[in-house]
């Protein structure tokens, strides 16, 4: 059974930083694409970033503030989010997809991020 355990969202002010982390389990963590959505309220999930081996690639939106990395001994994927503004405010929620088998997504149940002063 997959399992996708996301943590470290928050209230936070303008400008700060916070880090996302999401841990899995069930799967082949180290050949799976990890990304990372949000969803804000009202509108539609929106992809944020995407890492697979070494490569990463961002929405333009986060592009320059916000970093995507892994560690696959830990099959842990994080989202380090700086300079944080309140249209940044979402639920966020991480996803994996195995290399091997690209018709199945997995979802995380999301952890919030509030950014407000």
């Amino acid at each position: 059974q997959v399992q996708l355990v996301e943590s470290g969202g928050g209230l936070v002010q303008p400008g700060g930083s916070l880090r996302l982390s999401c841990v899995a389990s069930g799967l082949a963590f180290s050949t799976s694409v990890m990304s990372w959505y949000r969803q804000a309220p009202g509108k539609e999930r929106e992809w944020v970033a995407s890492i697979y081996g070494g490569p990463t690639k961002y929405a333009d939106s986060v592009k320059g503030r916000f970093t995507i990395s892994r560690d696959n001994a830990k099959n842990t994927v994080y989202l380090q989010m700086n300079s944080l503004k309140l249209e940044d405010t979402a639920v966020y929620y991480c996803k994996a997809v195995e290399v091997s088998n690209i018709r199945d997504e997995y979802w995380g149940q999301g952890t919030q991020v509030t950014v407000s002063s």
